[in-house]
């Protein structure tokens, strides 16, 4: 017996969009990470729609750094098109409290340094 569609008993298996994002200069690291977030962030440009909660798989290349970054996080922020100021559409992911989430974070930091107290202004706040 098959599953239908349409049967409640049936789940659609969602896999995780896989997004690239390479960032090639500190400023543009900066505009991007979202520290304020637990366990860190950064803010993804895409035109393609997203909702809070979907499940996203990044994967992230910054600067000279030679590691790619897989990062298995979550939307947390949506900048729609058309945002106000200028803001370029996007959305915000939120990275996992896991061992590669928290190495991600570290490293961004350690390129950030001093620049994380800055008061510019970034692709979210």
């Amino acid at each position: 017996m098959s599953a239908s569609p349409n049967d409640p008993g049936t789940a659609a298996v969602n896999r995780p969009t896989v997004l690239s994002l390479a960032i090639k200069e500190k400023a543009a690291l900066y505009a991007a990470y979202m520290p304020f977030l637990k366990h860190g962030g950064m803010f993804v440009p895409t035109q393609k729609p997203y909702k809070i909660g979907d499940e996203i798989y990044l994967l992230l290349t910054l600067m000279d750094d030679p590691a790619k970054y897989a990062i298995a996080g979550k939307v947390v922020w949506i900048t729609p098109p058309g945002a106000a100021n200028n803001k370029t559409q996007g959305i915000g992911v939120h990275f996992p409290d896991d061992e590669t989430g928290t190495r991600t974070r570290l490293r961004i930091e350690e390129i950030l340094g001093a620049a994380l107290r800055s008061s510019r202004a970034t692709h979210t706040l």
